[in-house]
Order: structure tokens, then C-alpha cells, then sequence
């Protein structure tokens, strides 16, 4: 029996088929079987990178093999080293139960995983209060504070220097993407440690006692902690004043303002993340106008969409 029948050859064709349950039954079911876990019905899960999907009590996630395009190897590797290291130091994330390959008509990585029951955070954030803002992100400041620590290394990525990591940079103007090589080959943004480096509101699970369990490593590697810290600000909590005096505590504009400056001008999404939460690209067209930008997003907490020249 062929246990996946889809062709793939290329990202687009992958993007056909991940989230479909029909295509992945066969593998799921062979896969659960060859690892002793009891098969139940089969269902989507929040939609990524990779072909997620819950089966009961359990999360299997299947990255993408070589032919989408995207080899998942890199993450594969790095979400199992990322998630045990979180269980040893106590962190709340889901049980790794088993990890693997299966070589079929593709070669596919797979892991499987507790289902820890929880509200995606960006579901729950418009229901909470000040307070309970406030207490979530103290919470997410233990949880990073624990995390974000030097470690061996666990993959190749460069995330200053590394050619493939500028994609996101290319819808930006001349000037900026001269402007912003120029400032991370110079600058010195301190030492690296362990980032989860994608804590989006989708990755973050709320119990009812608001307890946080942090979910897909996938994109952890080794950055400045202002890598993890501008992601949270600007694309968990929005600039969100409640959030951040949990998360910060006593903290000024200008100290956020540059932390974020510097955290989005070496991430990976740092490109995508300021056109969709500090202002429209044909306006950041220089270092000076992103910083002026960012500014005004934290101090009015809201994106900035006004006219600036630089």
C-alpha cells in the first residue's frame, strides 16, 4: 500500500496538500501504529509550516520534506532538541512522546506529542483585564528569563550574517536595506542565547488558571535576547501598555524603542512583522524613519500608518 499518493514539487504543491486529512490518513495511521499510540479521529490543527495534526490525546507533526522546497530537517532537529531542553528546565510545553522518519515516496520527519488543552493567546487577549495582562506577562518574563540562556549550539543558522535570512528584506527601499546591512555588520547586540524566536499569539496556550504553555520550536536558534523581545512587543502583545509593564515592568519609550529596533533588523521576521505592525514599507524607506515609527507605536500603542519623511 502507498501510504502518500500526492505529488510534491515545490513549495506551492505542499501548500496544497499539509492540511489535508485525506492526503496524510495513510502515513498517520502507519505511523501510530509502528509507535504502539492508540489511533483516534483525525483532525487540523492551527495551520504552520509543516502538516500538524491532532489524533486524540496526541499532536503528529510531519515537516515538509526536501521536494516542497523547504527542507524541514533543520527544524525537525531543532524542534526535538528545543523542546526536551524546555522540559529540563521546566518550562511548560507539550510531552514529547516518540520523533522519527519514514522514508515513502518521500522522506518525512515526524513527531509526536501530548495534545495540551489550552486558548491560543491572540483568542483569549481580547477578553482579559489590565490586571490579568499585566500577571500574563510577568508569567511570559519567567518563562523567557528561563529560556533565553546561553546554550551549546543546535543548528547551523546564522541569523546576523546568514545570506539565505534577507528575503523578507527585499520589498524594502535601497536606502533602508543598505542602511540596515551596514548597522548589523557594525553594531554589537550582545551575546547569544537560546530563543524560541517565534512567540506569535498562535504559539502560546492559556490555561483557566491563565498558566502558559509554550508550543512549536521550530524556529529557535541561537540570537540576542532582543531577537525574542521584539517579536513579543510588536507581534504578541501589539504594544499593548498592560502586557508590557507585566513583561518589562518600569520601563521607558526609548529603552522598548531601540530594543525593537534592534530585535526586528535581524530576525528572520523582522521584514514581514514591520509592515504588518509599524507602518507601510514605501514609508520605512531608512533606519532613522523604523525607529521613528516604532517610537510611535509604543508610545500610542497602535500602528503607525502616518506620512514620515526622513
Amino acid at each position: 500500500m502507498n501510504l502518500f499518493t500526492a505529488e510534491i514539487n515545490g513549495w506551492s504543491s505542499w501548500g496544497k496538500v499539509f492540511q489535508s486529512i485525506s492526503t496524510f490518513k495513510p502515513l498517520i495511521r502507519h505511523i501510530f501504529a509502528e509507535e504502539n499510540l492508540p489511533l483516534s479521529k483525525i483532525e487540523r490543527c492551527t495551520p504552520g509550516t509543516h502538516a500538524v495534526f491532532r489524533v486524540g490525546d496526541y499532536v503528529i507533526k510531519i515537516f515538509a520534506p526536501e521536494e516542497s522546497g523547504f527542507d524541514g530537517t533543520v527544524d525537525f532537529e531543532t524542534e526535538v532538541f528545543a523542546m526536551q531542553r524546555a522540559t529540563m528546565l521546566g518550562v511548560s510545553v507539550p510531552k514529547l512522546m516518540t520523533c522519527g522518519a519514514l522514508q515513502v515516496q518521500y522522506r518525512f520527519s515526524y513527531l509526536i506529542m501530548e495534545y495540551k488543552s489550552g486558548i491560543e493567546f491572540n483568542k483569549l487577549s481580547p477578553t482579559l483585564t489590565f490586571e490579568q495582562k499585566v500577571a500574563i506577562g510577568q508569567r511570559l518574563r519567567v518563562i523567557t528569563n528561563t529560556l533565553n540562556q546561553p546554550c551549546d549550539a543546535f543548528n547551523q543558522i546564522d541569523v546576523i550574517h546568514g545570506e539565505n535570512r534577507q528575503q523578507r528584506w527585499e520589498k524594502y527601499a535601497e536606502r533602508f536595506k543598505r542602511e540596515r546591512l551596514d548597522y548589523i555588520s557594525s553594531h554589537d547586540f550582545g551575546e547569544k542565547v537560546f530563543v524560541h524566536g517565534d512567540l506569535n499569539g498562535d504559539n502560546i496556550l492559556l490555561s483557566p488558571e491563565k498558566e502558559l504553555t509554550i508550543i512549536d520550536f521550530a524556529d529557535a536558534v541561537l540570537a540576542p535576547a532582543v531577537y525574542e523581545q521584539a517579536l513579543i512587543v510588536c507581534e504578541l502583545f501589539q504594544f499593548n501598555k498592560a502586557y508590557m509593564q507585566g513583561y518589562f515592568g518600569d520601563y521607558t519609550v526609548d529603552a522598548i524603542t531601540d530594543l525593537c529596533f534592534n530585535g526586528l533588523l535581524i530576525h528572520d521576521f523582522g521584514g514581514d512583522i514591520i509592515e504588518q505592525r509599524v507602518g507601510p514599507v514605501d514609508q520605512i524607506n531608512s533606519l532613522e524613519a523604523l525607529h521613528r515609527c516604532l517610537y510611535l507605536c509604543i508610545k500610542y500603542t497602535q500602528t503607525f500608518k502616518g506620512p514620515y519623511e526622513a
